[in-house]
C-alpha cells in the first residue's frame, strides 16, 4: 500500500485505502438494519378494522387508502298488509262499499259483507289507479280510497231500500192478512184486506229444490232459527209448508240472484223482514203464485 507524505510530515492514505474503508462501513450498516433497526421513513401501520356483519368469510381487511366511505343501504318498503278481504263482514266493509259507490265503483246499497261483488268493485278501483288488481283491500288501496272520497253519511251507509214494483195481486190475496208472493216479479207483498202494507225482494229454491206454490198459512215463527238439515242460519223464519219458510238470507244480501235457496223464500232486506216478522201472526195466509 502506497502512502504519501504531506507538508507537515503526516502520511496520507492512498485511494485504495479509502475505498476499502468505505466498503467496510457500508457492510456494517446493512447488518444493523437487518437485525431490527427501524427505518426512519417507514409509514406507521394502522390497526385492522374489526369484522362487521357485511364482511365476507375469508376476505382480508380493505386497504386503508382504498376503503370507500360506507353509506347505509336503503331498506325495502314493507309489503302492504290486507285490511279486508272476501268473507269479511263488518261496518268497515260497509264504509268501503259506500266510499266505492261515491266514485262509481259500487252500484248497490252497502251490505257490510265482502262478497264477489265487492271483490270486483275493488279490482275495478285498483285497476284505474295502477294498483295490483288483487280484489283485497290492503293498506295502499285503502289510503288511496280515503284520499279520493269523503266520510260517508248515515244515509249513504244504510240507504233506504226502494220498494220493488209489486206484481198485480193474485185474487187469493185480496182478503184478510196475506203474504202474497209472486215468482214472476220475485216480490213479497204484505197485504191486509187488499191493501199493500209493504213489499220486498225475494228469491226462491233452485230447480232441484223448488219452492212450493199454492195457498198455505204460517204455522210457526222462529226468530233465531238454524236449519237442522243444512246447519245454516234462518233468521226471522216464518214456516208455511213443512221445512219451507220465509226468512232473511245474508247470502241473498251478498250475492243477489246468483244463488238460490233450498226451497225457502229468501228476503235480502233485513230491516224489512224484521218489521214483517213483528207483524205476522200464526194463521196468516201465504199465497205463492206466478
Amino acid at each position: 500500500m502506497r502512502r504519501t507524505r504531506t507538508k507537515n510530515g503526516a502520511r496520507r492514505a492512498g485511494p485504495a485505502v479509502v475505498g476499502v474503508l468505505a466498503l467496510a462501513l457500508l457492510s456494517a450498516g446493512c447488518k444493523v438494519e437487518t437485525v431490527g433497526a427501524a427505518e426512519p421513513t417507514a409509514l406507521p401501520t394502522t390497526a385492522s378494522p374489526s369484522p362487521t356483519d357485511d364482511a365476507k368469510p375469508g376476505s382480508g381487511p380493505p386497504s386503508p387508502s382504498a376503503t370507500p366511505s360506507r353509506t347505509p343501504s336503503a331498506r325495502p318498503s314493507p309489503r302492504p298488509s290486507t285490511l279486508m278481504s272476501v268473507g269479511d263482514r263488518s261496518e268497515r266493509v260497509r264504509e268501503l262499499q259506500a266510499r266505492l259507490r261515491q266514485i262509481g265503483h259500487f252500484d248497490r246499497s252497502p251490505t257490510g259483507y265482502y262478497g264477489t261483488v265487492t271483490v270486483a268493485s275493488v279490482q275495478s278501483f285498483q285497476g284505474k289507479r295502477g294498483l295490483s288488481r288483487t280484489g283485497r283491500t290492503d293498506t295502499v288501496t285503502w289510503e288511496r280510497l280515503l284520499a279520493m272520497t269523503r266520510k260517508p253519511t248515515a244515509r249513504e251507509l244504510d240507504p233506504p231500500a226502494p220498494g220493488p214494483a209489486a206484481a198485480k195481486p193474485d185474487a187469493r190475496c185480496l182478503e184478510g192478512r196475506v203474504l202474497c208472493i209472486s215468482k214472476n216479479s220475485r216480490t213479497l207483498s204484505w197485504m191486509i184486506d187488499g191493501r199493500v202494507v209493504s213489499s220486498m225482494d225475494v228469491r226462491f229454491g233452485s230447480q232441484y229444490t223448488p219452492t212450493r206454490e199454492g195457498t198455505f198459512s204460517v204455522y210457526w215463527k222462529s226468530r233465531h232459527h238454524v236449519s237442522t238439515l243444512y246447519d245454516s242460519p234462518m233468521p226471522y223464519a216464518m214456516f208455511f209448508s213443512g221445512g219451507q219458510a220465509v226468512h232473511y238470507s245474508s247470502d241473498f244480501a251478498a250475492r243477489g240472484y246468483n244463488g238460490a235457496s233450498h226451497g225457502c223464500v229468501n228476503v235480502r232486506d233485513e230491516g224489512k223482514i224484521a218489521s214483517l216478522f213483528a207483524q205476522v201472526e200464526n194463521g196468516d195466509k201465504v199465497v205463492i203464485h206466478w
